[in-house]
């Protein structure tokens, strides 16, 4: 049965269930585990902490990681695509989960973070 994200734990939740997908989609799965090479172990509670702060207004996330998908862009050219199924993924996880206001918020959210970062990217690439 669906919940409300109230806490951190189904913040744990969505971002463990995002990321088993993401490690295995074909577009962007090589990206994660071969471009970047995530240390899984580090990433997933650094995620934690920053989808915390923004749906629970949780204060323990401190980065940048805008400046982190700008230098993964010189490596590897994130395109349009790669955003749109990061997008996908993450939206059909809080769907099949989570159901409210912050499960709307969370893929509103998401929304807004790809949109800043491929526009962010793009202004890098000019540069």
């Amino acid at each position: 049965m669906k919940k409300e994200i109230t806490h951190r734990e189904d913040i744990v939740l969505l971002v463990n269930s995002f990321y088993d997908m993401v490690k295995v989609e074909a577009v962007i799965g090589h990206i994660f585990n071969d471009v970047a090479n995530v240390n899984w172990d580090h990433h997933l509670p650094v995620m934690y902490d920053f989808w915390e702060s923004v749906l629970l207004d949780g204060r323990s996330y401190s980065g940048n990681p805008m400046m982190q998908h700008i230098t993964l862009n010189k490596r590897y050219r994130l395109s349009e695509e790669h955003f749109e199924v990061w997008l996908r993924l993450f939206n059909q996880t809080v769907d099949e989960l989570f159901t409210g206001s912050k499960a709307d918020e969370a893929k509103a959210r998401a929304g807004q973070i790809a949109q800043l970062m491929q526009h962010k990217i793009k202004i890098s690439e000019s540069s």
